[in-house]
């Protein structure tokens, strides 16, 4: 294969629309649309009128938590698997930090904003705040048309309403190089709404196996589905497979808004998915009893062959 990576632009979908309500005709137009971009490519851009009027504030927000000194950032801890602060040094190939159940406005301003400035800092908090709640509306949309498109709408609003919210805000140094600054892997939970800088970095890679960047305009957002959605869904969409390699010079911001069911919930194919053709792939888990054995196997070095489907599969 040439070593020059091909260059993908996935669908784009309109999400602006007024009167983008269930059971309308424009609901169901753009519906048909995520359908084909997810069974096509597990991703898709999602467009909105709101997004130009974020990237501004929000990127801003970004560089100024990273500019922090290390040891102001690494003040942010949680005793909960994989949220708090992870630098570079932490093998992660990117430094980040994950804030738990981000749509609680308190868990960001005062909870996460007074921990690195013990005087404030309102426009940081008002930029995540208006990110998570223009990215969550945007996710459970979403969410209801992939159960629509499977006829199990019915278990919409239990299911939404089981979700938890985490933020991830991230920034991967210029590597100058094309090895992955974010190794290959499929997302392990539910939905990810993704909104970088202008540096391009992210790569999925195609049915054929070969690798592909996409280019994004920057009134967009970036859709994928995660393993747990797979799982739910019976296996009948699946994951992009991506990663991110950053070849210039130039600092790559990004900001993630990741779906994940809350603590308790057990994530259970639907019945109606089960059927003499589609035999049950998955039994229910939680997933937070899988992230807590996740993080187990990460500290042993344990993890190879170890994922969400190998978890949970019958």
């Amino acid at each position: 294969m040439s070593s020059e990576t091909a260059v993908v632009r996935l669908p784009v979908i309109d999400f602006s629309k007024h009167e983008l309500k269930p059971g309308s005709p424009e609901w169901d137009s753009v519906k048909l649309q995520v359908r084909q971009a997810l069974e096509g490519y597990g991703c898709f851009q999602a467009t909105l009128d709101q997004v130009l009027d974020l990237r501004k504030p929000v990127l801003g927000a970004l560089e100024q938590l990273f500019d922090l000194p290390l040891q102001t950032k690494q003040l942010y801890v949680s005793d909960k698997p994989f949220r708090g602060y992870y630098g570079v040094a932490s093998g992660v190939g990117q430094e980040s930090m994950v804030i738990d159940d981000a749509k609680i406005v308190q868990n960001i301003q005062p909870g996460l904003t007074n921990t690195l400035w013990p005087q404030g800092n309102v426009s940081f908090s008002k930029s995540l705040v208006s990110f998570i709640e223009l990215a969550s509306v945007l996710e459970k949309k979403v969410r209801r048309m992939i159960l629509e498109i499977f006829g199990v709408e019915k278990y919409a609003d239990e299911f939404i309403d089981s979700t938890n919210y985490l933020l991830k805000v991230m920034k991967y140094e210029g590597s100058g190089t094309s090895e992955p600054s974010l190794r290959a892997h499929s997302d392990q939970n539910l939905t990810t709404i993704l909104y970088p800088n202008k540096v391009d970095g992210l790569e999925i890679q195609n049915k054929d196996g070969e690798w592909m960047s996409v280019k994004l305009s920057p009134n967009s957002f970036i859709v994928m589905i995660g393993e747990s959605l797979s799982v739910w869904l019976n296996g009948r969409l699946s994951p992009p497979y991506h990663r991110v390699v950053t070849k210039g010079n130039e600092v790559r911001y990004s900001i993630g808004l990741f779906a994940i069911a809350r603590g308790g919930y057990q994530v259970k194919v639907p019945e109606e998915l089960v059927d003499a053709t589609n035999g049950l792939l998955f039994k229910p888990f939680d997933y937070e009893e899988f992230l807590r054995l996740h993080s187990t196997k990460v500290a042993r070095g344990a993890l190879l062959g170890f994922g969400l489907k190998s978890y949970c599969s019958v």
